[in-house]
């Protein structure tokens, strides 16, 4: 079956047209009659050949799995108040076990890229899955604050691989054309995660115990594990390489081991590649911009929320969890549905217009509603909170800051992907750094910031700040292909 749907695949996408010379070539085409962009190899073992059920399917798990990483963060973020309560701290504190988990997510998939792409994407994805399940499940039994920290700090290593191991897996196995949607349902199931999780989280720490705040991720950590032990195949594959004569290719690449790149070993140097990928200016602004307005736009909520709703409307856990949870997610949810439509139906037009070039920052002309909703989210969000209106008002701010965010994350993974293909695990590693290293500090200043200069301020100085990380983005709007022309394509990683 496997072997007819490759064949049936390929034979759609080289339909004679005799106003491209390139099929004369061999060159295989889409549904417009474009190149494909990359061109897919004859081995049925090759990604790009998977029958697209198995990739969608393949998309749908990795997706789920990073929608886990915010998931096994933020279900405990409701029930700051029991938990602050049973360990003796204030409800600031009992946040530092969220950001110092928030904080090793930036550190530990530092490790995990290079092996997964000596290793394969599937063996690493496994091991960190059952990692981040036992250190879940290790910070529900936690007896003491000591415990439970170190158990978040190994919950923040093994998720870690769940965000940057995933945008590697979706260029593996879609091409150019398609990329902008599959990296739009990525995000949002990334986006939409924290928002989901204080809704289960608000009830379980108010009805049962806080400890299945931990329980409930860890549970689903296992599950998600025998999932794809059965079901997701190995997509790291490199270009070029001597096609394995196999008339099962896909049940081959459910394999553990023996399916490491031909000549590729690990080396010292693959620890460093992630740093070299800063000096890059669309991956260091795109990192930049992306940190900051997730941070503001996501985690700025999550981790506020649970004081200011208690102090403010007098919510219980589970309304806090609701009034967060809705309001994130219909705006996350949204936005999803205009990024990634958007974003591919863009460069469809574009490459139809240029003959078939692909010009990577034509990606970037989708980002304007993303760059000035949210802004207006923050202001929103923090003139609720100073002048202390119905809870629904600070909820719209939730709500319109997330439909942003989706817009501007779909953009920046897809349009780094396109500029960095072979490079993308890197390329999300550095997304996923600045992210976590900036989010982790939302619970430190936020609520301080907040009482000490008024929300509605901190909301305009944060809008203001989003507003000036954007000109750069602007720049590389204009600019990005003859910067990119100039500093080059990294040397390493090039068959991927």
């Amino acid at each position: 079956m496997a072997g007819a749907s490759f064949e049936e695949k390929v034979e759609s996408q080289t339909v004679p047209s005799p106003s491209l010379k390139e099929e004369d070539q061999g060159t295989k085409l889409d549904k417009h009659g474009l190149p494909l962009i990359p061109q897919p190899s004859s081995d049925p073992s090759d990604p790009l050949n998977f029958p697209q059920w198995l990739k969608i399917a393949i998309l749908l798990q990795v997706s789920f799995v990073a929608g886990l990483g915010p998931l096994n963060q933020a279900v405990i973020n409701p029930a700051y108040v029991p938990l602050a309560a049973h360990f003796h701290k204030t409800t600031v504190v009992a946040s530092y076990q969220t950001t110092i988990a928030i904080a090793f997510v930036g550190v530990g998939s530092f490790l995990w890229v290079p092996l997964a792409n000596t290793y394969g994407r599937r063996p690493v994805m496994l091991f960190t899955i059952l990692l981040s399940a036992a250190s879940s499940l290790g910070s529900g039994k936690a007896q003491t604050w000591s415990q439970l920290i170190g158990t978040r700090v190994l919950n923040g290593i093994g998720t870690s691989s769940f965000f940057t191991l995933g945008p590697g897996i979706v260029s593996d196995c879609f091409f150019l054309h398609e990329r902008g949607r599959a990296m739009g349902i990525f995000t949002v199931f990334l986006t939409n995660s924290a928002h989901v999780a204080p809704i289960p989280g608000g009830f379980l720490a108010q009805f049962v115990n806080y400890r299945w705040c931990y329980y409930l991720p860890g549970v689903l950590d296992l599950t998600m594990f025998v999932i794809m032990l059965f079901c997701l195949p190995e997509t790291l594959y490199v270009r070029g390489s001597t096609p394995v004569v196999t008339s099962r290719p896909i049940l081959r690449r459910l394999k553990l081991w023996g399916l490491r790149p031909e000549e590729k070993h690990l080396k010292l140097s693959d620890f460093w590649r992630p740093f070299q990928m800063f000096i890059y200016p669309p991956v260091f602004i795109s990192a930049l911009y992306y940190a900051v307005t997730f941070s503001l736009g996501s985690i700025l909520p999550n981790v506020t929320s649970a004081t200011l709703f208690r102090l403010v409307d007098q919510f219980t856990t589970s309304q806090t969890g609701l009034a967060l949870g809705f309001g994130t997610l219909i705006g996350s949810t949204l936005g999803e549905l205009l990024g990634g439509i958007v974003v591919d139906r863009t460069m469809y037009l574009s490459r139809r217009k240029s003959g078939g070039e692909a010009v990577a920052e034509v990606r970037l002309q989708g980002i304007w509603v993303g760059t000035i909703l949210q802004p207006i989210g923050l202001l929103i969000w923090g003139f609720c909170w100073q002048y202390k209106t119905h809870w629904i008002g600070p909820t719209i701010g939730f709500a319109v800051m997330c439909f942003a965010i989706q817009i501007i994350s779909t953009v920046l993974y897809s349009y780094t992907a396109d500029c960095y293909k072979p490079q993308m695990p890197e390329v999300a590693q550095v997304f996923n750094f600045a992210r976590q290293t900036f989010g982790m500090t939302l619970g430190f200043w936020a609520i301080p910031m907040g009482t000490k200069i008024g929300y509605q301020f901190m909301g305009l100085t944060l809008a203001l700040i989003s507003l000036v990380l954007f000109l750069p983005v602007v720049y590389l709007m204009y600019q990005g292909k003859n910067i990119r022309a100039k500093f080059g394509q990294p040397n390493w990683n090039q068959g991927l």
